[in-house]
């Protein structure tokens, strides 16, 4: 029976060549085999249905591959209408030239709609059920991205961006009060639209354009609210030279968010109730008596990660101890690494070192939207880091790669990115006819080519929550 309409309260089942990674970031491939939903939860995987679920609806995908949906750990989706453009700039000439001159026009909304509607559609038929995202510093139109995200059934943490200095005359908040201010309205309203699969995340975009005055208020809104945080960290040594005259009493670029609870650790527990007083010129709590703290649930597990920080290129060991003492997730972006001048990140220390590490597409510093596109580069990259820098660093393997593009990045959204019972029933079904060749092939050289040659006409159909997507 092809199962055409699933709602994620109904069982039911896809039968095929089902491929995830274990937590030893090892393939495991199931031929002719089931994995099934119930209720959005994976309960297993199966050589036969078990008894307890004879009957239910099951889709037949043949001799296709069934595998977990990529998460994207971070991306910038008002960037992605300049895809492929200013790959000749290195990071900072790059932001200046392109980057805040058209994160500027999202202030208009028919603009925003535009342009998010594109992305939005683009990114839900790819391979990614889950994201990462920053928005631009505008309420409005971060909220109309995030309904947009809403109603195409992905999974994703949203944010406003925070930046109150060092921007441009045209994009840049008026003080750190009024950033401040309007981020906290955004999370009010975002919990009065009771979204089911979007959620939103705290975005200072990075310490150089963030005040220390903003950063306390950040603060000040995590431990209320409870949200995770999303930021840039040692992604250039121009940049990270910046981050030192800026705030020379911290030892390095990791402390200058954790100083101000920025940086992982443990969600704050009495958020549930949005009482105290409000810092920087915010209004007093009884003017805002629905303050009562961000939903959770469903498919935002509460083990999921509490701070994902963008490249860690240069991140030095003291950075990486403290990154590994919070639990800050890696999202590691090397595309965009290479286009725009900054380095190869020494993942396989980082993966080595049992740190929380995912991959980002980072447009459009990248120019590609699909993870698996990022998963190709990351082997690469891996191979000239090992050459030309390190050599005690082995390569990456196509399983880091797969690890890092599902259960290793899905690990911020809690029990996502795996077939294990309990996960987030997730699952993209890809069909490799039109990759047509003589040669016999294994489960592995199948799923290879998959990653290097295919495309979003591979995709056949996409689940998130057990919820049909296309």
């Amino acid at each position: 029976m092809i199962q055409t309409d699933t709602n994620k309260s109904e069982a039911f089942a896809l039968k095929g060549t089902i491929c995830d990674c274990g937590p030893d970031r090892r393939l495991r491939f199931h031929e002719n085999s089931y994995v099934v939903s119930d209720g959005g939860i994976c309960r297993g995987v199966y050589d036969t249905l078990p008894d307890a679920y004879a009957g239910i609806a099951v889709r037949d995908c043949g001799s296709d591959l069934i595998i977990p949906g990529f998460t994207d750990l971070h991306l910038h989706a008002p960037q992605y209408t300049y895809c492929g453009t200013g790959m000749d700039l290195e990071l900072l000439e790059w932001l200046s030239t392109y980057t805040f001159p058209e994160e500027a026009h999202y202030r208009d909304l028919d603009y925003a709609g535009k342009a998010y509607r594109i992305f939005v559609r683009d990114l839900k038929m790819s391979a990614t059920t889950s994201a990462v995202i920053f928005a631009t510093i505008h309420k409005e139109s971060t909220l109309l991205l995030m309904d947009l995200l809403e109603k195409s059934g992905m999974r994703a943490y949203v944010g406003k961006v925070n930046m109150d200095r060092n921007g441009s005359p045209e994009y840049q908040e008026a003080s750190a009060s009024a950033s401040a201010r309007d981020t906290e309205d955004w999370i009010l309203e975002c919990n009065k639209r009771n979204y089911r699969t979007v959620r939103p995340i705290l975005t200072p975009r990075f310490t150089p354009s963030c005040s220390d005055e903003l950063m306390e208020m950040l603060g000040n809104l995590r431990r209320k609210y409870g949200l995770p945080v999303q930021s840039h960290l040692s992604e250039n040594k121009a940049e990270i030279q910046w981050v030192k005259e800026l705030c020379p009493d911290t030892a390095n670029y990791g402390e200058t968010y954790d100083r101000f609870g920025l940086f992982g650790g443990d969600i704050p527990q009495d958020h549930t109730e949005a009482s105290g007083s409000r810092s920087g010129g915010m209004s007093d709590p009884e003017d805002r008596s629905e303050a009562s703290g961000i939903k959770s649930g469903g498919m935002f597990d509460p083990a999921g990660g509490t701070c994902v920080m963008a490249h860690c290129v240069f991140s030095p060991d003291q950075e990486v101890d403290l990154m590994k003492r919070r639990g800050v997730f890696i999202a590691h972006c090397p595309e965009s690494n290479m286009n725009v001048s900054t380095g190869i990140a020494p993942v396989r220390r980082y993966l080595d070192q049992g740190l929380h590490i995912g991959l980002g597409s980072d447009t459009a510093g990248s120019s590609h939207l699909e993870i698996s596109y990022a998963m190709a580069e990351a082997i690469r990259a891996s191979k000239v880091r090992h050459q030309l820098v390190d050599q005690t660093l082995a390569p990456l393997t196509l399983e880091d790669a797969f690890y890092m593009a599902t259960r290793g990045g899905g690990a911020f959204f809690g029990k996502v990115g795996a077939f294990d019972k309990g996960y987030q029933f997730d699952a993209v079904i890809l069909d490799d006819s039109r990759l047509e060749t003589p040669r016999k092939q294994s489960l592995e050289n199948r799923l290879e080519r998959l990653i290097y040659l295919g495309d979003d006409r591979e995709i056949k159909a996409k689940y998130v929550g057990g919820r049909l997507v296309f």
